[in-house]
């Protein structure tokens, strides 16, 4: 069962007009990945609904920060270009990150990231690149376990705001299930 824009604004009640922007582009990257299922669906909202401030933003605010500036030059990013950490900064809802990431992401959807990393910032693209990195890592099973801890950990290498994360999480389950 699709989500609907009301749901939607129920669990993300900071996105606004941006729920409905993004809720058929979600209902067809949920869909083509398999994030079918409360459970899924549930961890899958909170998880980007954090990551992109509950949809508002696609693009990462650039300071640079200290932590951004790291970006630049580190090969497990495939940032090998200089200039590469700030042109393929966090994108999506999920927030895809480096050019290695962003090539991958590219070839999965159909899309010359490499060359164009700002698609990444089209709501159908956004969503489907979250969908694309959720299936990737394998975190529909993590979903079906009741692992969130796990697909924070894999999708943001720790706990960063997990107590938002897990806020949206249970505001999601209430929503759907």
């Amino acid at each position: 069962m699709p989500i609907t824009e009301q749901q939607l604004l129920q669990i993300l009640p900071n996105a606004g007009r941006q729920a409905g922007v993004f809720v058929s582009a979600l209902n067809v990257a949920m869909n083509r990945y398999a994030i079918i299922g409360a459970p899924r669906v549930a961890a899958f909202i909170a998880q980007i609904g954090h990551e992109s401030g509950q949809l508002r933003y696609v693009r990462e605010i650039w300071g640079p920060t200290a932590q951004q500036l790291g970006y630049e030059g580190r090969a497990d990013l495939g940032n090998t270009v200089k200039g590469d950490g700030s042109r393929y900064r966090g994108r999506g809802l999920i927030q895809v990150t480096g050019r290695a990431n962003y090539k991958a992401c590219g070839e999965a959807l159909g899309l010359d990231l490499v060359n164009q990393p700002e698609l990444l910032e089209q709501p159908q693209h956004a969503a489907m690149s979250a969908a694309w990195f959720w299936s990737t890592r394998g975190l529909n099973t993590l979903a079906d376990n009741g692992e969130f801890a796990k697909i924070t950990r894999r999708i943001n290498g720790g706990l960063t705001d997990q107590d938002d994360r897990l806020l949206l999480w249970e505001r999601a389950k209430k929503v759907l299930i």
